[in-house]
């Protein structure tokens, strides 16, 4: 099921030419980052969840066909292209074989509707983009925190449910991991335990999932210092009906394309103050931003100087998320100043990054393997580059955008893990994208 059929793209690769600056309105797709949280929980509450704005993304695919591996019924209503309706299994089932877990990272948000459904996890590593170690360690200790035996191998982990669940779980994270955050929330309800979290992660899709839980009977309270998470009375019943929201990321980059171009335009269908660091970011540079309960709009750029762009990657409620430091950083090869840009969370992400923007003429100085600095404008000329992964493939783009001559950009099966058709979206806005065959 895809939520606009008709745009999504099967080639690989996609030539991108210079051309007027972007224009226009879109909306922007569904959350990946915010819709495999949501099934994980729907999965293990044990009622019928109705979840709409699912993306056409391959991961989310991926995730909703290992769910159907697992044993959860999944009705995708023909008449609502984006509504997954997942239905609580009916009995005990076998471990699957999840071999195709091993493609995804968010695969790890299986193991509480696996032990849901069958008492133990049996998953192998996580797969998905290679931005450097992002272990499942704390993880692990969540699982241990619930009184679940966790074991290791060289193909990957289990994680064996507890004999009896425990009433309530404390614990504290060292830091504000979302991964872990989540799967523990989703731990809590598979075992309909009261959860305290010390140090949580606030991100959108951390407190996305608590408001789905709400609406399902749970009560919850986020703040800094604890997520705290109680259990309904008695045996709710019925089906609940949650949404994924729009996509953060994909608006983000967007705007950073259209404010990359000096031009002005609309994206719609998003939380407009999840947005809240980025537009501060932009409007910092001289390009003002006006956000909307439920979009962000880019108007042309004011005269600007050298204000410097800092983009840090932080995990802290009010923090930059740090999949906007890429389309951020192709932004600032357009802008004067000196610009600095880190990202201690995805160490390996500027390793995929800086190459492919240096191939297009970017002179980019790292001063560590997360950190590194640029000066702009800078004039970038086409030529041929890869997107080693999602978040690369869309910075990427901008920076095509901006470049003299043709690019061509590979890869774009990793594109399409985190977005149904970025290309399209941007077509729309008066880019001058054309696909290039197979």
């Amino acid at each position: 099921m895809e939520r606009a059929p008709t745009r999504v793209s099967r080639t690989n690769a996609v030539t991108v030419r210079p051309g007027r600056p972007l224009a226009g309105t879109v909306r922007a797709d569904g959350s990946k980052n915010a819709a495999l949280p949501l099934l994980a929980a729907a999965a293990s509450l044990g009622r019928e969840v109705y979840l709409s704005g699912i993306p056409a993304g391959t991961d989310v695919q991926s995730m909703l066909g290992l769910l159907e591996q697992c044993g959860y019924r999944l009705a995708r209503p023909v008449a609502e292209p984006g509504t997954v309706i997942v239905m609580p299994r009916g009995g005990p089932a076998e471990v699957p074989e999840l071999a195709d877990a091993a493609r995804i990272r968010a695969s790890y948000y299986l193991v509480a509707p696996l032990l849901v459904a069958c008492g133990r996890a049996v998953l192998p590593w996580p797969g998905g983009c290679r931005i450097g170690d992002r272990g499942m360690d704390l993880h692990f200790k969540v699982y241990e925190a619930f009184g679940d035996t966790v074991l290791l191998d060289d193909g990957g982990y289990r994680v064996l449910a507890a004999g009896q669940a425990r009433d309530t779980v404390a614990l504290t994270l060292p830091f504000r991991s979302r991964g872990a955050s989540i799967a523990a929330v989703c731990r809590a309800v598979a075992s309909n335990s009261r959860l305290e979290l010390g140090n949580p992660n606030l991100s959108p899709e951390t407190t996305g999932v608590l408001a789905a839980l709400r609406t399902a009977g749970w009560q919850t309270h986020a703040g800094e210092e604890k997520i705290m998470l109680d259990p309904p009375p008695g045996v709710p019943a019925g089906t609940v009906a949650w949404t994924v929201p729009g996509d953060k990321i994909e608006a983000g980059t967007l705007a950073c394309a259209i404010a990359a171009t000096g031009g002005e335009g609309r994206i719609e269908g998003i939380n407009g103050p999840d947005l809240k660091v980025l537009a501060g970011l932009l409007d910092g540079v001289g390009v003002p931003v006006t956000l909307a309960p439920d979009a962000i709009t880019v108007h042309q750029a004011r005269a600007v100087g050298e204000q410097p762009l800092r983009a840090i990657a932080s995990l802290a409620p009010d923090g930059l998320d740090a999949d906007f430091e890429p389309p951020l950083m192709a932004l600032a090869l357009t802008l004067p100043g000196v610009h600095l840009f880190c990202d201690d969370i995805n160490p390996g992400r500027h390793g995929n990054l800086i190459p492919q923007l240096t191939r297009l003429g970017g002179v980019i100085e790292e001063l560590s393997p997360t950190r590194c600095r640029l000066a702009g404008p800078q004039l970038l000329s086409g030529t041929g580059v890869k997107a080693t992964d999602i978040r690369t493939g869309s910075a990427l783009l901008i920076a095509a955008l901006n470049a003299r001559g043709a690019t061509t950009i590979n890869g774009f099966d990793q594109l399409r893990r985190g977005h149904a058709d970025l290309p399209a979206t941007l077509r729309t806005l008066g880019a001058d994208i054309i696909e290039v065959s197979r």
